[in-house]
């Protein structure tokens, strides 16, 4: 599933695009994703403009003039893809691996957005149908039970090491499942808590009320230089994310500990070995040798 970073490199992808751009001409290839489309979903639509186009946890977030707002999850699988109206891929700065041109059988969506006299034709793909569109009036989305109910935005002043620690401190639970508790923090994913946890030199089993405010300050530091470092790499493409240029992100080929069991600790001096257990049936990549704060 896209964590934070894909989410992150995608609303990047799209802004230029998309933000102060004309919608028209929406076109559903299916009546639902995940859920059924909104109710006149095209018709909502038609003419709209997007004021902004923001990021909430791994949720994509089109603010229009018609004070509504477009929600979307891209679930598993799910992905935009900018193209001009002949449908070639439009190239965006940074390091990509260009991706395969998705199956036009998912293809669910397409819209049209016109900005400075230029239409460009925006599709979304969603092979496995995991992801979602709705459509709410902002008093409606914060009312919402899995909106109301996220944490703290990891890349946003919120996160700090007070923060982090007050957060931690009255729970026994394990750092790598208070990490993923989305109404602790929100976004953050199995890649990239791993990858933060080995480069604080934490224990992903280390109970919440051990760890000291120093550490706090060293995790909430390795958190934020990992995902801003994933955003800038263009997310990781290891299974079925792309950007929303259609090229897939690198930052797969920067894990120190993520899908590396029994592979040497990259830690210099270290000399231990990478392993793998279980956190609430997620599986945790780590170095027992060096990881035991």
């Amino acid at each position: 599933m896209p964590e934070l970073p894909e989410v992150e490199t995608v609303r990047r992808g799209l802004t230029p695009a998309l933000e102060h751009a004309r919608l028209s001409g929406l076109r559903l290839h299916r009546p639902n994703l995940r859920y059924a489309f909104p109710e006149r979903f095209a018709e909502q639509l038609e003419g709209a403009e997007i004021l902004r186009l923001e990021r909430r946890a791994k949720y994509l977030l089109f603010h229009l003039d018609t004070q509504a707002v477009w929600v979307t999850h891209l679930g598993m699988t799910g992905r935009f893809q900018v193209t001009d109206i002949d449908g070639q891929s439009l190239a965006l700065d940074g390091n990509y691996y260009h991706a395969v041109r998705p199956d036009p059988k998912h293809l669910h969506v397409q819209v049209l957005a016109t900005k400075g006299g230029v239409t460009r034709l925006i599709d979304f793909y969603d092979p496995r149908r995991f992801g979602f569109m709705l459509l709410l009036r902002p008093d409606e989305l914060y009312a919402q039970g899995w909106y109301k109910g996220l944490g703290l935005e990891p890349l946003s002043d919120a996160l700090n090491a007070d923060a982090l620690h007050a957060l931690f401190s009255p729970r026994r639970t394990p750092l790598k499942s208070l990490l993923m508790d989305q109404t602790l923090i929100s976004g953050l994913g199995n890649i990239y808590v791993c990858e933060a946890l080995w480069r604080a030199a934490l224990s992903p089993d280390l109970p919440g009320d051990r760890l000291s405010h120093t550490k706090a300050a060293e995790l909430t530091l390795a958190v934020r230089e990992v995902l801003e470092e994933a955003v800038a790499a263009g997310g990781s493409s290891i299974s079925d994310f792309a950007s929303a240029s259609g090229e897939l992100g690198y930052f797969q080929h920067r894990f120190r500990v993520y899908d590396r069991e029994d592979e040497p600790c990259l830690r210099p001096g270290c000399g231990g070995t990478i392993a793998r257990k279980t956190h609430s049936g997620r599986s945790t990549f780590y170095c027992p040798a060096c990881q035991k704060g």
